[in-house]
């Protein structure tokens, strides 16, 4: 088979086995294990890609099916995504912190017969969701080795011929639908956004303008968000690594500040909430060491802000390059002294977290996009980051804004709709514009969001979170009257609680009971008791339902107050 030219691919499959026939020894991906990194070539990916492929074959997997994969970041899991893509299945990632009910109701809606786990842990968790949602699971695949489970490492030395899988991959039409990303909407349960391949081959086009300027290739990405979650499934899974970036896998959040020394990366994306911490432990640095280090800290950073603002004098550029040298470079270096760019996404990053960044040297930039557009929609290049903004839209992405501010999107990145769901579908794509949700405008080619339009809470930490279904849940709690949830671009969900007559002191335990009902993202970690919601008081319509925003507005500083604790 020839080389496909760049932007030919038809498929995702196709782009990863055709790169893989000419990046053969390469390292692809690189994850610890035993003690040290262990790597992965694009040849060994694509021969593991080959012999699952062929295995899940001989199951019976047929194209069209559905497969839930449930994994934590490793090899494993880009090589069970493309094979289930390279014979026609369609996969459906899902995040590990998932709970019981969460994996019941994807199995249910999606009607997946197979499932591809990473532990024996996950395994049951699994086992028994197919169990609360009345179906059956024909097979269970486990990496580890589990009880009751189809072994992985048989099944990735089933005899496969990788050509002829390529061959095949070249096939797959653009329009075909690759995979089933659950998010979570107004009504509380997750709808299943059907990407084809078109949607994000066509990220992967727009971003590698960007890429190509950078000298990306061959240099590493340290890979810490999930792979389940949409962005890091697109952009980690198959954007990067067709770029030449070889992956690295994360330990975990303890480890990152080692890795970062240590793997010394090009790229990483986080979410805002990373971003917080990383400055929280920077500071509290600064505190401890006290005196001198914390005076010219201070004017490190005050005189980075007056850079990013153009206000230096001659004076202040000469005290700038020498504080840039003794603060700006040792702080550089603590995230490994290489990076081209610090991607931000997921929720709203403040232009102040950004702007700490950005006084030191560190290319923080923040992009957008949702779940439904493949997931990116626009990102701000580096050498001209504007941190109000989003940046200006992908290379094929058209945008128009709605009498209300609403941004709306078309392009091959636009989802083909929701899973099973046509009204919703009908609601958010429009004559093949997708409605956002999002409120904004565009700012010299650039989009700045100003406002959601949606009623969903996205948190700091980028996950989607609906009010609907934690408020309903609190107030099916006879010790409850009335509730409000807060936790947009907050790092946890908090409470405003109105107790039933006598019942305050049993308001906790109440709450206690609703958390082990939810996944770790939705649970509540902090709340407090307000005032009743009346029609009087202008918090509760005449139809008794109450004004969620108000609520939020005259209770701010309790919510602040409930951030901070939680």
């Amino acid at each position: 088979m020839q080389s496909a030219k760049p932007g030919g691919w038809t498929s995702l499959p196709h782009m990863m086995l055709d790169l893989a026939r000419g990046w053969g020894a390469r390292p692809m991906l690189r994850h610890w294990q035993g003690g040290g990194w262990q790597r992965t070539s694009w040849a060994d990916f694509a021969r593991q890609v080959a012999a699952i492929a062929a295995f899940l074959r001989a199951q019976g997997v047929m194209p069209g099916d559905r497969v839930l994969l449930v994994s934590e970041n490793r090899p494993e899991f880009p090589i069970a995504d493309t094979a289930i893509m390279a014979i026609g299945a369609v996969t459906v990632p899902t995040y590990t912190t998932n709970t019981v009910g969460d994996h019941a109701h994807i199995l249910r809606d999606s009607g997946a017969t197979s499932a591809i786990v990473s532990t024996a842990k996950l395994a049951e968790r699994v086992a028994q969701a197919a169990a609360q949602a009345g179906i059956t699971l024909d097979r269970i695949i486990c990496m580890d080795a589990a009880e009751g489970c189809l072994d992985w490492s048989l099944a990735a030395a089933t005899p496969a011929d990788v050509d002829m899988l390529a061959a095949e991959a070249e096939q797959i039409p653009p329009g075909r639908l690759a995979c089933l990303v659950y998010t979570s909407g107004t009504g509380g349960l997750p709808k299943g956004v059907m990407l084809p391949h078109r949607a994000m081959l066509a990220n992967r086009e727009g971003v590698a303008r960007i890429a190509t300027r950078l000298h990306l290739d061959g240099t590493p990405y340290l890979s810490f968000l999930p792979l389940s979650h949409s962005y890091e499934h697109t952009v980690g899974g198959f954007l990067l690594p067709s770029l030449g970036l070889e992956v690295v896998y994360s330990r975990g959040a303890d480890r990152l500040a080692a890795e970062l020394k240590e793997v010394q990366p090009t790229v990483i994306t986080a979410v805002p909430r990373l971003f917080e911490v990383l400055r929280g432990r920077i500071e509290a640095q600064v505190e401890k060491d006290g005196g001198f280090k914390a005076k010219l800290f201070a004017q490190a950073l005050a005189l980075g802000l007056k850079r990013l603002d153009g206000r230096l004098s001659l004076f202040e550029r000469a005290q700038h390059a020498v504080l840039d040298r003794v603060v700006g470079a040792k702080i550089r270096d603590r995230f490994g002294g290489k990076l081209l760019a610090l991607v931000s996404g997921g929720a709203r990053l403040d232009p102040d977290l950004s702007g700490f960044f950005l006084a030191f040297g560190l290319p923080v930039i923040q992009g957008y996009g949702q779940t439904e557009a493949g997931p990116v929609i626009s990102v701000n290049p580096p050498w001209e980051n504007r941190r109000v903004t989003v940046g200006p839209p992908l290379p094929g992405v058209e945008t128009r804004f709605g009498a209300d501010g609403e941004l709306c999107v078309r392009g091959e990145l636009v989802m083909d709709g929701y899973w099973n769901d046509p009204d919703s579908t009908a609601r958010a794509v429009i004559d093949g514009w997708l409605h956002t949700g999002d409120v904004g405008e565009m700012v010299d080619g650039y989009i700045r969001i100003t406002d959601r339009k949606r009623d969903f809470i996205k948190t700091l930490g980028g996950d989607m979170v609906s009010p609907a279904k934690l408020e309903g849940l609190l107030m099916a709690e006879p010790e409850i009257a009335q509730a409000v949830v807060a936790g947009e671009g907050r790092p946890a969900i908090v409470a405003l609680v109105v107790p039933a007559d006598g019942a305050a002191e049993k308001v906790q335990a109440a709450i206690g009971r609703v958390n082990g009902k939810l996944s770790n993202i939705e649970r509540i970690r902090a709340s407090t008791l307000v005032e009743p919601f009346t029609v009087e008081n202008g918090l509760l319509t005449p139809t008794m339902k109450v004004k969620r925003r108000l609520v939020l507005e005259r209770h701010a500083a309790a919510v602040e107050g409930l951030a901070k604790r939680g």
